[in-house]
């Protein structure tokens, strides 16, 4: 069997256990093929509905990105339970001997990314066939939001594993690796098409319904996103030749002079674990982009729940607000130490157990236990101490979260575009500080150092600080990232190494899956270091 033939489904998969909050809702399609359907405008609108769905899934499964981003940087260690196998510490350590029999701890995420690109791949070769009648900007709103779902896709896939098939079109062929190059370019020329063909609509405007779509600023903020980290991961000066530094920065401030978001009051207020009383919401002013989740999933085919939360959480003790989990980020305490105890990000982002007086008991059951959790993205509990889930009718409460991800943030934009060299860049620094220290504000000079010192603070647990230092140089993100320390494991303390020489060896990239090398007959070759 080839490798990509696990890529393909078909085309009754675009028939979806759908997010029940705005656009994602629709009807069911059932017996349908590529000669009945793709037809009207109305289908084409289904099979679009199927791509968000596919994004919303990959993570479903297997390793969460956001998960295994912060177990690959300084911020977290990959901890689970003190019985637990060791996965996650080979995640962390980049070390395969950690757990040898690990080979495929990626494997379904890779299914399922191959799956969604599937999906946004069919749309994009039917769009011609399509009977849009005089309504082309239709057209071009939805091939624009394929474009960027899957250009958003490519950029997980290619900075996850670095060598990676390409596919921009529906295919059972036995690829190869490409070039990163190439995918960059394919990234670059999907983002920079819909940045120029989607509306120019952000959240705050929108009726509910289209929450969770993309929009033209999704696109230039995420244009930047990219730029940043190829030019510095692989050392170029533009990115493949398709967008240069000021073209990026143009693209950041047009999202900032034109897109209408801005900075939520309270920092606190944006997570509601941090604020259960007075979070801002979704959708908010600050959500750029952000993969939508509900509380409907089941295991009868619904799958539109953050099921990746559950890794967050405190290990097996629920104390209100917060509601148990897996463990498997917990908090480096160089993290805590590292904001001041006047910046109001720290309380916002980390739950201190010792600060926060809180009863927790389990720390037989946890390993790596360092006294702190992740706030952002915790399960929560109510009052009545059950899970959120339940009050919506949802008693699994491990696949029924229903946080969004916020995948990128206007105070994102505002440190790219310091970063990139604006004209305003000590206004955009200093409106993000002055959010975080609030009465206790002090300047601090603009400079790269101490951007990305405050892109850690700012957006710790939100799956950007690793490829913060990814994109710095792999020698320079080994030294950040590597530690020798001591934690407890099931109580008892232990050494925690992480060593740089593992993650130079890697490049900074993971396994890629055993199963799909070997279904592929040994066209995909293992990534070095692994």
């Amino acid at each position: 069997m080839k490798a990509i033939k696990i890529y393909a489904v078909a085309l009754s998969l675009l028939s979806l256990g759908a997010c029940k909050k705005g656009f994602l809702d629709t009807e069911q399609v059932t017996a349908v093929t590529d000669q009945n359907f793709y037809k009207t405008p109305k289908d084409a609108f289904t099979a679009l509905v199927g791509c968000y769905d596919g994004l919303q899934v990959v993570w479903s499964e297997g390793v969460a990105l956001p998960v295994a981003a912060e177990v690959m940087s300084d911020n977290t260690f990959g901890a689970t339970g003190n019985s637990d196998g060791f996965g996650y510490q080979m995640i962390d350590e980049f070390d395969k001997s950690r757990s040898p029999s690990d080979q495929n701890l990626y494997n379904r995420n890779w299914v399922l990314y191959y799956r969604a690109l599937f999906r946004c791949n069919t749309l994009l070769g039917k769009l011609d066939q399509i009977e849009w009648g005089k309504d082309t900007e239709l057209r071009k709103t939805y091939e624009s939001e394929a474009r960027f779902l899957r250009a958003y896709l490519l950029f997980d896939m290619v900075r996850l594993w670095g060598n990676i098939p390409l596919l921009t079109a529906p295919s059972t062929e036995n690829l190869p690796q490409s070039n990163p190059d190439e995918v960059y370019k394919a990234i670059a020329e999907d983002l920079k098409f819909a940045a120029a063909n989607l509306p120019e609509v952000a959240y705050p405007a929108q009726a509910v319904a289209n929450h969770g779509r993309v929009t033209r600023y999704a696109a230039e903020a995420l244009i930047g996103r990219v730029f940043l980290f190829y030019t510095g991961y692989y050392a170029k000066a533009d990115l493949v030749g398709l967008v240069s530094k000021p073209e990026a920065l143009a693209y950041l401030e047009d999202v900032i002079t034109k897109g209408g978001y801005g900075l939520i009051e309270n920092f606190a207020n944006l997570w509601p674990a941090a604020s259960p009383t007075s979070y801002a919401g979704e959708d908010n002013k600050e959500t750029i982009f952000a993969i939508k989740y509900t509380y409907t999933s089941d295991y009868d085919g619904n799958t539109d729940g953050n099921h990746w939360m559950i890794m967050t959480g405190i290990r097996e003790q629920a104390l209100y607000p917060y509601g148990n989990g897996w463990g498997a980020e917990t908090v480096n305490p160089k993290l805590w130490n590292a904001y001041l105890p006047t910046d109001t990000r720290r309380a916002g982002s980390i739950i201190s157990i010792v600060d926060e007086n809180l009863p927790f008991t389990n720390q037989k059951g946890q390993r790596e236990y360092t006294g702190y959790y992740v706030k952002k993205y915790s399960p929560m509990i109510g009052l009545d101490g059950k899970p959120l889930p339940e009050a919506h009718g949802n008693t699994n409460f491990q696949i029924g979260q229903f946080q969004d991800y916020v995948s990128i943030r206007y105070a994102d934009v505002l440190l790219m575009a310091a970063e990139l060299g604006s004209g305003n860049a000590q206004t955009y620094f200093d409106a993000v500080r002055q959010r975080a220290y609030k009465g206790a504000f002090t300047p601090l000079a603009i400079s790269q150092a101490n951007i990305i010192r405050e892109r850690r603070l700012e957006f710790a647990f939100e799956g950007i600080r690793y490829y913060d230092l990814l994109r710095q140089g792999i020698d320079k993100a080994a030294q950040e990232i590597a530690e020798t320390s001591t934690v407890l494991n099931g109580g008892v303390s232990a050494e925690k190494k992480i060593s740089a020489a593992n993650i130079i060896a890697t490049k900074g990239l993971q396994q890629i899956p055993y199963t799909q090398i070997g279904l592929s007959n040994g066209t995909l070759k293992q990534n070095a270091g692994w």
